[in-house]
């Protein structure tokens, strides 16, 4: 259900002392950050703006979020990139951050396998910290996809656009959420129909008919989460734009820069929300590439998220380094991350992983991680469903089934209805198998008749025939032959043929050295044995009983059928039979063959067909007709 609307005081804070200590000058704030960290119970971090009014304007925004004044836990080790290129105060604040400090030379992959816990030791993190233009894809990209691999290994960033941004950034890490901003929201403009209760949210159904604007910035948010497609610069929410830009930096002309440099926004400018204003503790940016290596951005820092949500209140910032398909499996990990206190990189990371062949997003920040991940939604589709698929996509995309063939349009209806049920989002949002499953097994039984009784009307149809269809496109696996006895005792092969193309089924056939054809199936479908006489008499009236195996349990259609060439002197009943499989997948049903006195003398043939699932099986046994007199 969605959460009650934020109530008065979410968006409005008590007045109290600032946890900040605002300085301009380098000089003066080295000693600030002597005597804060010789202090035992400092009640306000130093902050270095570098005469930065953005900065300035961030701390007096951020005073109505954060409380309380404590030193970070410290990461197990740390590597600070191009330490010569910050002042002494601002290194002198990181040192806590890390409880060993490594040389940056040592920076490599290596490092986390030199680093990682032995089995059953205590969890190992890296903190890495340094100006933005040092984070670059050969550097830091291989050390998130180790990390990636590792997850008793956290990997986390400290960074800022310049000096003066990375010692604010710092300063936050020393600061706990006040007790008042107790908000989790989140805004997702590619998940419609999600709710949550315990959560703000708003979904891509409700983002068109709400004041976006005004409850994001009006709201003082303790993790919040912003989803949707962008890049670099904005990440849209509707007719709504988070925005990366900010005007107070200077601008790099020789590189790219969105729209907006040259012209107006793109998007209404009345619906723009600077995202350095927004009010939280923690930003997840759940959009393409918000956070990209230095050397890898599409436009001018001037305008990326990722920057602009370091230079703004949040003292941990989510983002994305690169693509990703983030939806409902991720919003469901996230939102039980955020009310259980675990990491919210650790939490999406872990979902995406489904999905990406890599690690999406990254941490910037020194979050903890207090809280076990989430269980994660089951987004594996069901093995009947893609069985399912696989036969829908051969019989209407193949030439088994000619162009007018009846069952096409009721094929193509179930087709479209499973390609959507195992798409990923789908999965997550249906967590309860039952109902889609029973539905599936629904559809698959009444489509199963509707073939088996293409096989009442007439023996000889497409789908009996594809075996033939499918054996011309398919090559024979050698290393399947099997030595197996026929059920007249002879010796018989079991093999089975390859297919070569997409619309083309692999199958399996048994070969008798005397009855020749004896059986074709489907991989994963029913197996039959006919159980008859070698022969009889004409005119005489005969039991043969068919045996299932290998069958999946519920129901089975089974039939029997007569050579063509002498079936009008014979009558088989019942027509079909709707036969229960046991859980051992084995079944039977008996039918009585009626000769008639004058049916032709001559060697013939009775055949068995199951059909569950949409696959049919067919086996073949030998039938022989005496004459009743003897005579001949």
């Amino acid at each position: 259900m969605q959460s009650e609307p934020h109530g008065p005081g979410a968006g409005t804070a008590t007045l109290m002392t600032s946890p900040f200590s605002v300085l301009d000058d380098a000089g003066s704030y080295t000693a600030a950050v002597d005597a804060f960290l010789a202090a035992e119970a400092p009640t306000a971090v130093p902050v270095w703006t570098g005469g930065r009014t953005d900065l300035a304007a961030s701390a007096e925004r951020a005073a109505e979020v954060y409380g309380a004044v404590r030193r970070p836990a410290p990461r197990t080790h740390g590597v600070l990139l191009a330490p010569q290129t910050l002042p002494a105060g601002l290194r002198a604040l990181i040192t806590p951050c890390a409880a060993e400090w490594l040389d940056e030379a040592e920076l490599a992959p290596a490092l986390l396998e030199r680093l990682a816990p032995a089995a059953g030791g205590q969890p190992v993190s890296l903190v890495i910290a340094g100006l933005y233009e040092h984070f670059t894809v050969d550097l830091i990209w291989p050390l998130v996809r180790a990390a990636g691999t590792r997850p008793e290994l956290k990997l986390v960033f400290l960074t800022g656009r310049d000096a003066a941004s990375l010692a604010w950034f710092t300063a936050k890490q020393y600061l706990e959420p006040a007790d008042d901003v107790e908000e989790f929201g989140l805004f997702t403009a590619v998940d419609r129909g999600f709710t949550r209760s315990g959560v703000h949210l708003r979904n891509e159904a409700e983002l068109e008919s709400v004041d976006v604007r005004s409850e994001i910035l009006g709201t003082r948010w303790r993790r919040l989460m912003l989803q949707g497609h962008g890049k670099d610069d904005s990440l849209n929410l509707a007719d709504y734009t988070i925005c990366g830009l900010n005007e107070t930096v200077g601008r790099n002309l020789e590189m790219v820069a969105p729209i907006c440099a040259t012209s107006t926004c793109y998007k209404p400018v009345d619906k723009l929300i600077q995202l350095r204003e927004i009010r939280t503790a923690e930003v997840v940016l759940s959009s393409c590439n918000n956070s990209p290596f230095a050397d890898a951005t599409v436009y001018d820092p001037k305008y990326q998220l990722m920057l602009n949500a370091i230079d703004g209140t949040a003292r941990n910032v989510v983002g994305a380094i690169t693509v990703h398909g983030s939806t409902r499996p991720e919003n469901l990990v996230w939102t039980e991350a955020a009310l259980t206190g675990t990491a919210s990189v650790t939490a999406l990371n872990t979902s995406i992983c489904t999905s990406e062949p890599y690690p999406a997003y990254v941490q910037f920040g020194l979050a903890e991680d207090s809280g076990a991940v989430p269980a994660l939604p089951t987004v594996e589709p069901e093995q009947l469903l893609l069985t399912t698929s696989a036969r829908l996509t051969a019989y209407l995309a193949g030439g088994a089934l000619s162009p007018n063939n009846p069952l096409r349009a009721r094929l193509g209806k179930l087709a479209t209805k499973v390609e959507g049920q195992v798409s990923r989002r789908d999965l997550a949002v249906n967590q309860d198998r039952t109902p889609v499953i029973r539905g599936l097994l629904d559809d698959l039984q009444s489509l199963d008749m509707a073939i088996a009784t293409q096989f009442v009307k007439d023996p000889e149809n497409e789908l009996s025939n594809c075996f033939g269809y499918f054996g011309e496109r398919s090559r024979i696996d050698l290393a399947s032959l099997a030595h197996v006895r026929c059920q007249c005792g002879r010796p018989a092969e079991r093999y089975r043929r390859n297919a070569l193309v997409p619309t083309v089924l692999d199958t399996e056939g048994i070969v008798c050295t005397r009855c020749g054809d004896v059986a074709f199936r489907l991989p994963d479908s029913p197996s039959l044995l006919v159980h008859a006489e070698d022969g009889a008499r004409q005119g005489t009236t005969n039991e043969v009983r068919v045996a299932v195996r290998e069958a999946r349990p519920g129901i089975l259609r089974l039939g029997l059928f007569f050579a063509s060439y002498g079936r009008s002197g014979c009558s088989i009943v019942p027509d079909l039979r709707k036969v229960k499989i046991g859980a051992d997948g084995t079944g039977e049903a008996v039918f009585t063959l009626t000769l008639t006195p004058d049916i032709a003398p001559h060697g013939y043939y009775v055949s068995a067909y199951a059909v569950q699932d949409l696959a049919v099986s067919i086996a073949r046994r030998n039938f022989g007709i005496l004459a009743a007199d003897h005579a001949g």
